[in-house]
């Protein structure tokens, strides 16, 4: 069975850019860069990365890091057909749950909007996509925690 394509959260291009313990645990499980089929990521996704690494004053060494990422992936622009009508359809399925129950950001509503009119299944860390899976999109949840190495035991 062929790999599922992928739509990367901003969240998880920082974790594969700082290719720390949690970025090598996303790249072992799900082989996000070593698929047949190259990842996407939304537009929104790459104003917020770099937003980020503008933030934390990234070297020449992670700024190469996001621009290799970059060129392996395809990015999504807004004018992808559809695109607007998901972002619609996502807001008000939002915004039926009881008031308050989910409150999405605009930039995540561009994400999930992308994921839908794709097809891709949305790697995040953000728990603000769960109320949409699986009657809007796709998506696995990964546990930043889950990387993490056990304890020691007794």
């Amino acid at each position: 069975m062929p790999s599922p394509l992928y739509l990367l959260d901003t969240n998880i291009i920082l974790a594969l850019v700082r290719d720390r313990q949690f970025g090598k645990f996303i790249q072992s499980t799900y082989g996000v860069m070593h698929q047949s089929d190259r990842p996407l990521l939304c537009i929104v996704s790459e104003g917020e990365i770099r937003s980020l690494a503008a933030q934390f004053g990234w070297g020449a060494v992670r700024m190469q890091a996001l621009e290799q990422l970059l060129l392996d992936a395809d990015v999504v622009d807004l004018s992808q057909p559809g695109l607007v009508q998901a972002y619609v359809e996502i807001e008000l399925a939002s915004l039926a749950h009881p008031p308050g129950a989910y409150v999405m950001g605009k930039n995540d509503l561009w994400i999930a909007a992308t994921a839908k009119v794709t097809g891709a299944t949305l790697l995040t860390t953000d728990r603000d996509f769960d109320h949409l899976h699986p009657a809007q999109i796709q998506r696995i949840w990964i546990d930043p925690a889950s990387s993490l190495p056990a304890p020691p035991g007794p």
